[in-house]
């Protein structure tokens, strides 16, 4: 018998009980939808983790620590038992570091706390300072009209993160956005903005202040040692704003504002002249350290291969080193285990979907038995039979899978539109179904549906022809 005399056979015998066929399909339509929906909300996260590595300098990306200032420390970039740092990362080791093998790049990072005015609005800001081939290796994608700090530039140019708005608050009720729900009638595109490095001199000359205005108004008060100077207020634009809103559009760098590495130190440097700048070491007696330390080193190495060696390297030189690597392969593990969770819970579903196609092939059996019985008589082959059975099954899964298929996409596009990534602290969509999940799911749909119609099948081949056309 003809593949296309069984396949027509089949498809007969399932458009005679309509009913039945379509509660079957709807088990299978079901299951598929469950499967997928729940991986693809942990396929979402790991696409999330994927963007915010992209957003930090790729999977080639190393960040290189040392000690750190006045014995803070970044404990987040200490492998498990490992020691800190007694070297701080300065001009000279971003030097070593380039001339590593396997390194295409290394840069240093620094990171400041800044004051932000603009109007009766105050923040804090967290500002990095990197070089032009760093900010370039970032990968922002920048409002239509932005671009990157110009290097060359006499004066300080702002990157900022699209929800950096939210850290503006009144000065005089220190309310902001989570406290009044409405973000600050600031324009940080065009609008200049007052830039403080000097946050110690700042509080100070604000205290000097009131102070002065208690003394008009005839309070009186422990005396004072002089005026306090009031730190300088750099007048600083924006060269471009993250893509996104102010309040949904959450990515890794949502939260800071970058501006060119070399500008910043200049500025640094000349604010706190004959003083130690804050963060930076100082001798025991006060005194500025001799050399410039930065927050952290960023390596780029040539090639995803040799990340591993290189941290190796870099750790054996007395550094700590975080790599994104590092970071995906931790991730991916915790993934792993959010989906098999997701997807066991799913296929509960089509487990009983196809409980529900083994019932369907049963009675189906028990209806058309005279039919089996007249078939084997006439010279029908047992194997004819067992394909048929089992193309009635994988017809009905295919059916189920293709209907399941857009329904998950339908609840994917639903959950993506009533809760965004944004709004539980991840980037990008929080569901995510890719091409090949929706084929392995139709594939699965298809076996499964077999798997289930396979005992049926046997039995419908242990039939006696004779018994068969005798039944009633």
């Amino acid at each position: 018998m003809r593949w296309s005399d069984l396949l027509r056979m089949s498809i007969s015998s399932l458009k005679r009980r309509r009913l039945r066929t379509f509660l079957t399909v709807l088990g299978v339509v079901i299951g598929t939808a469950s499967i997928v929906v729940m991986i693809s909300l942990g396929l979402g996260l790991q696409q999330s983790m994927y963007e915010e590595v992209e957003q930090n300098g790729g999977t080639t990306s190393l960040t290189v620590t040392g000690k750190q200032a006045n014995d803070m420390y970044m404990y987040a970039a200490m492998a498990e038992g490992e020691e800190q740092s007694d070297k701080y990362i300065t001009d000279e080791v971003i030097e070593e570091l380039r001339g590593l093998e396997h390194v295409k790049s290394a840069n240093p990072v620094l990171n400041v706390s800044a004051i932000a005015l603009k109007g009766g609005y105050m923040a804090y800001i967290n500002l990095y300072g990197m070089s032009a081939e760093e900010l370039e290796s970032r990968n922002f994608e920048l409002k239509p009209g932005g671009r990157l700090p110009d290097p060359d530039s006499q004066e300080l140019e702002l990157v900022y993160g699209n929800m950096v708005i939210q850290d503006f608050m009144e000065e005089s009720t220190g309310k902001g956005y989570w406290e009044t729900g409405e973000l600050p009638d600031i324009d940080l595109e065009h609008d200049s903005v007052f830039l403080i490095l000097d946050q110690d001199g700042y509080f100070a000359s604000q205290d000097t202040v009131s102070a002065g205005m208690s003394e008009a108004a005839g309070e009186t008060g422990p005396e004072t040692s002089g005026q306090k100077k009031a730190p300088k207020k750099y007048v600083v634009r924006a060269s471009g704003v993250m893509e996104g809103d102010g309040i949904n559009d959450y990515n890794a760098n949502s939260w800071s504002v970058f501006c060119d590495i070399d500008i910043l130190k200049s500025c640094l440097q000349k604010e706190f002249r004959g003083r130690a700048i804050p963060g930076q070491p100082t001798t025991q007696s006060g005194k500025p350290y001799k050399q410039f330390v930065y927050t952290s080193a960023s390596v780029q190495a040539d090639d995803m291969e040799h990340v591993e060696e290189l941290t190796t390297t870099i750790r054996s030189l007395g550094y700590d080193v975080t790599s994104n690597i590092e970071y995906i392969n931790s991730m991916k593990k915790q993934f792993a285990m959010v989906q098999a969770v997701l997807g066991g819970i799913g296929a509960v579903s089509l487990f009983v979907a196809a409980i529900g196609i083994a019932n369907t092939m049963m009675m189906s059996i028990y209806e058309r038995t005279k039919e089996i019985g007249v078939m084997k008589v006439i010279g029908c082959g047992l194997k004819n039979i067992r394909q048929m059975f089992l193309l009635e099954a994988g017809f009905i899964g295919f059916m189920g899978g293709i209907v399941g298929n857009l329904l998950s996409l339908l609840m994917s596009v639903v959950i993506n539109a009533l809760v965004s990534g944004q709004s539980m602290g991840i980037g990008g969509s929080l569901s995510y179904i890719p091409v090949w999940l929706v084929g392995a799911s139709l594939v699965f749909a298809v076996l499964v549906g077999m798997a289930a119609g396979y005992f049926p099948a046997l039995r419908a081949m242990k039939l006696s022809p004779l018994a068969a056309i005798r039944n009633e």
